[in-house]
């Protein structure tokens, strides 16, 4: 078999145990989200609405992601992640997933990333950024639904950005939601209380994220636990939010509505085939606020809710900046390509 020639060329590879050796901060991985959403919000991205591959074989579903980001970063990229909602059963996570960089001019391979992490870091930055620009400053109590992966990046980043005096948390199995606490409280070095049941998880707090593992859509979050003033986060896969959850909404934002209004998934789908998101009553992305072209929350009394699918941008943007970091740290290895 005749190979054509072409240069030599190598691939960036960062491996899971790679990624936990970069051990990037707080502010390393919202800096780099939010400089992704910068880049977003002054047109130097293009992204795509996610599609789904369904093997029919178990409970869950393939996301792909696809996009590209210019400025400083130059590359675009594919992610595929596994969505398995019965993972734990077998030991592992609910998601497992692979990113994919490459030149964005050429198409060449730059590197092949374990995006695990970089999922649970991303979605996490992505509902504390939105928070920083649509949540009361003064925010002191979380409630937070859901103790996947995703999980503890939420929780862990929004308490870095606030400082909460009381953290609680809930997921539908008593011993993840009591591991969850724990490791929580361990980590952040405050008590984290795990609750028994929705409601006395999120009834008045001041943030409430919704991260759930539902196999179907059922409503589980009410519309009147929500406090007047409050920020609401909901992204499970499966909805879990009440049809009229957006008639006590000031603001609602998204990451980008190109694949917020389509696809078979997401916690507000109902709402956008019924017409009750559209254009017409939708604030903006998340990158305009974060660019200045939209306004974020404009005073206390207002109820903002930010729905995010999850960007691709982001798996882009963090995969930069962990390539960056093992260039200096020598961390991962090279794979040759031709």
């Amino acid at each position: 078999m005749t190979v054509e020639p072409i240069p030599e060329s190598w691939i960036d590879y960062l491996n899971r145990l790679d990624v936990a050796r970069l051990d990037l901060t707080n502010d390393e991985i919202l800096r780099a989200v939010e400089h992704g959403l910068a880049l977003q919000g002054a047109g130097e991205a293009v992204i795509e609405p996610r599609v789904h591959l369904e093997p029919g074989v178990a409970s869950g579903h393939f996301n792909v992601l696809r996009g590209s980001l210019g400025g400083d970063v130059d590359l675009a990229g594919v992610k595929v992640v596994g969505d398995f909602v019965g993972n734990y059963k077998v030991g592992l996570p609910s998601e497992l997933a692979l990113l994919n960089l490459m030149d964005r001019r050429t198409g060449q391979p730059r590197a092949v990333i374990d995006a695990s992490s970089i999922t649970d870091m991303r979605t996490g930055a992505i509902t504390t950024i939105g928070a920083k620009y649509l949540a009361r400053a003064d925010s002191r109590v979380l409630g937070h639904v859901g103790s996947r992966g995703t999980a503890y990046w939420n929780v862990r980043l929004l308490d870095h950005l606030f400082d909460f005096d009381q953290i609680r948390v809930h997921s539908l199995r008593k011993e993840s939601r009591e591991s969850f606490a724990r490791k929580l409280s361990d980590d952040l070095g405050k008590s984290v209380v795990a609750t028994t049941n929705w409601e006395t998880c999120v009834r008045g707090a001041d943030i409430v994220v919704e991260a759930s593992r539902l196999e179907r859509p059922e409503v589980m979050l009410r519309t009147e636990w929500i406090a007047p003033g409050s920020f609401v986060v909901p992204y499970g896969t499966m909805s879990a939010v009440d049809l009229n959850v957006l008639d006590v909404m000031d603001l609602v934002v998204v990451d980008e509505w190109g694949q917020c209004k389509s696809g078979k998934f997401g916690s507000l789908r109902a709402h956008v085939e019924t017409g009750r998101l559209s254009e017409a009553n939708l604030h903006g992305e998340l990158c305009e606020l974060v660019v200045g072209n939209k306004a974020g929350r404009q005073g206390p009394e207002e109820t903002n809710l930010l729905w995010h699918r999850g960007l691709s941008l982001s798996d882009i943007a963090l995969g930069h900046a962990m390539l960056a970091k093992a260039a200096i740290l020598g961390v991962g290895q090279k794979l040759r390509y031709s």
